[in-house]
């Protein structure tokens, strides 16, 4: 499923994005099936040691040999991510349907990054998106605040109240 920059095309406003964020639904010990496509993909692993890599941050940093653009392949097999996998939209690109977040998840990603541009983009997807189930959103935010002692759903409902 993608995420990041290139979904926040989808829902909010177009901005400069340098790679593809692609979540997985694999865990980390997977890694040999991601592996094993990467050659007919023309994608090169941009770390000297990618099982160590992958184990200690859950990304795989690729590029395309011809276009040059950087993937970043995500291992997440959380139940949630593996729920927000399983109801991610397709949307046809050329011949191909690709699986994108669906804007809920897509904040609630970006509420959970917290940087400043994912700040910016959860305002823009709140704009852009008037009928986000922010319900859901509210729902996973609460179950991250408890199980991780953050203040997620207070920031989206500051964003919210901003919007």
């Amino acid at each position: 499923m993608v995420i990041g920059g290139q979904a926040v095309l989808l829902y909010g406003e177009a901005r400069l994005t340098k790679d593809i964020d692609i979540t997985l639904g694999i865990n980390p010990g997977e890694i040999s099936r991601l592996m094993d496509l990467l050659p007919g993909m023309n994608l090169q692993v941009l770390t000297d040691h990618p099982k160590e890599f992958v184990e200690r941050t859950f990304v795989l940093p690729v590029r395309n040999s011809e276009t040059g653009i950087r993937v970043d392949f995500i291992f997440s097999f959380t139940p949630y991510e593996q729920q927000a996998i399983g109801h991610a939209n397709c949307v046809t690109i050329g011949k191909s349907e690709v699986r994108f977040s669906t804007a809920e998840d897509l904040v609630i990603h970006k509420i959970f990054s917290g940087r400043p541009r994912d700040i910016e983009d959860v305002t823009t997807i709140l704009r852009k998106n008037s009928a986000l189930n922010t319900d859901y959103v509210r729902k996973w935010l609460r179950v991250f605040d408890e199980s991780q002692k953050r203040d997620l759903l207070q920031t989206f409902d500051k964003i919210l109240g901003q919007t």
